[in-house]
């Protein structure tokens, strides 16, 4: 019996003896499952991320991404009043890719790396074993911490979060002919999961917009706490964190799980702890927490007009001058970041900063 298998059975007997489980519970015990997660039981050798993986993510498409993204960090900390000590930190660093290249490129810049404490927020033991290797010759040493509570506020902060928002899963909620019903899973006779609607009997959150019956509305308590609390880590120690990801930039209906394995969608109740599942994220209910909690945020843009306005058409020039020959990949990859048709605008940028008087690079044009 395989661990995979092992976790199927173990939610199938549990939803049997408990009743239905929510949809964000699901999906947390398919990623993260001690025993059988898709993010914690795998061992480091085995490729969930790029072209031989489940998916593939921005800083694994093209160097560009990273160095710009690191480009991004060193403009922040000068903003911020160049300080000789401050914290630069990832959420979710996948396989280390985004964090060596950005740090390569700053580099260049004098001051930046001897001024930097590196912090990499990672919970998967097997990935915090690629982050390392990819670091190990690196002109910074991490360490890792596992939330960001435990990140010290007695310096700036500057901070990256790619493509973090959509692990973080969100229950579902249906509007129907009687009513609101919560969209769950259950086990069938024959063990197999399944989804169902189970009534709410009290109040819940009402979406501020109309639904036609049999739509779906998200909301994720998991996001709009990620949200708090960088608000409360920017308030404290000053600084901006960076959000890119693939999402909503208003509130709307939508049914957003997707289960990835090969590349390929397949279905989220087969095969749990083998496939990432993934909802997107939720930018103006993770913007709105940190305003409540009293930092300051921007707006979202795409993805592909930030990248440009970092300037991502002139680094693939200046890499195209260098590589003539791979020219043609290059401009591949930036197709790929920036189109519209590509990542260019499902995946989005917002920051969330403090002081008010902070202006964030890619938001002052």
């Amino acid at each position: 019996m395989t661990s995979a298998e092992s976790l199927k059975t173990r939610l199938a007997r549990e939803i049997a003896l408990t009743g239905p489980m929510t949809v964000a519970d699901y999906v947390t015990r398919c990623l993260h499952d001690p025993k059988g997660g898709y993010y914690a039981s795998r061992p480091a050798h085995q490729t969930i991320l790029g072209e031989g993986g489940d998916f593939i993510t921005a800083p694994l498409i093209s160097q560009m991404f990273g160095e710009l993204i690191g480009l991004w960090a060193v403009e922040t900390w000068n903003r911020l009043g160049a300080p000789e000590r401050f914290r630069l930190v990832e959420v979710g660093p996948g396989d280390g890719t985004l964090i060596s290249d950005a740090l390569r490129a700053a580099r260049l810049v004098p001051g930046f790396l001897e001024a930097c404490d590196l912090i990499l927020i990672e919970p998967s033991g097997p990935l915090r074993d690629l982050q390392a290797r990819a670091l190990a010759g690196a002109d910074l040493s991490p360490r890792w911490v596992r939330d960001l509570t435990q990140i010290e506020t007695d310096a700036p902060v500057v901070l990256i979060a790619n493509e973090v928002l959509d692990c973080m899963p969100a229950r579902q909620f249906v509007r129907t002919e009687d009513g609101w019903a919560e969209r769950r899973i259950g086990v069938t006779d024959d063990n197999d999961l399944i989804f169902g609607l189970t009534a709410i009997t009290g109040g819940f959150e009402k979406p501020g917009f109309d639904m036609t019956p049999g739509q779906i509305f998200e909301i994720s308590e998991q996001q709009a706490i990620f949200g708090r609390d960088l608000a409360l880590l920017m308030k404290a120690a000053s600084g901006a964190a960076l959000l890119i990801d693939y999402g909503r930039a208003r509130p709307e209906a939508g049914d957003t799980l997707q289960a990835l394995r090969r590349h390929q969608k397949v279905d989220p109740l087969d095969s749990p702890g083998e496939a990432d599942l993934t909802q997107w994220a939720d930018f103006p209910r993770v913007l709105e927490a940190a305003v409540r909690a009293g930092a300051d945020v921007t707006g979202c843009l795409g993805q592909g007009d930030f990248l440009r306005r970092l300037g991502i058409e002139a680094r693939a020039e200046r890499l195209k001058t260098g590589r003539p020959d791979a020219a043609p990949v290059i401009d591949r990859q930036l197709n790929r970041l920036t189109a519209e048709d590509q990542m260019g605008r499902l995946f989005k940028a917002a920051a969330v900063f403090s002081p008010r008087s902070l202006v964030v690079p890619g938001w002052d044009q």
